[in-house]
């Protein structure tokens, strides 16, 4: 039993489909790797924070800069702290969004593929009638 044109090009528009929310499913994923590590650093950050405020003004701070520890300012150290925190969860609303977007292509994918399906069935259906 050989399929129609018909059939076959809606397997194509499957096939296309499907590979195209694979991909997306990919891209969810690989988002939510890079979120969990940003919300890992910012609780580090919020931490190293919490135990810079603790500190008294004349308090030696160091920082790691590859095998060394070199001396820094208090308010320095608390400033870098906050921009990184800033920066960090500036990051995390930039990929929310991303995720946002993602799911919302993820939804109208299936709901293509749904559709798809529908027709084919009905082709088909139509196909066994004759």
């Amino acid at each position: 039993m050989t399929s129609s044109p018909a059939v076959r090009e809606l397997q194509r528009d499957l096939e296309a489909q499907a590979n195209a929310l694979g991909k997306i499913q990919k891209d969810i994923a690989k988002n939510h790797q890079v979120r969990k590590q940003y919300t890992i650093q910012l609780g580090e950050n919020e931490l190293v924070l919490k135990e810079l405020e603790l500190l008294s003004e004349d308090a030696n701070v160091y920082k790691m800069i590859g095998p060394v520890l070199v001396k820094q300012d208090l308010a320095e150290a608390n400033a870098n702290v906050k921009k990184r925190i800033e920066y960090i969860s500036g990051e995390l609303k930039r990929l929310d969004g991303t995720l946002k977007d993602l799911e919302d292509k993820q939804n109208s994918k299936k709901d293509s593929i749904l559709k798809l399906q529908q027709k084919m069935q009905v082709v088909q259906a139509g196909k066994t009638k004759s």
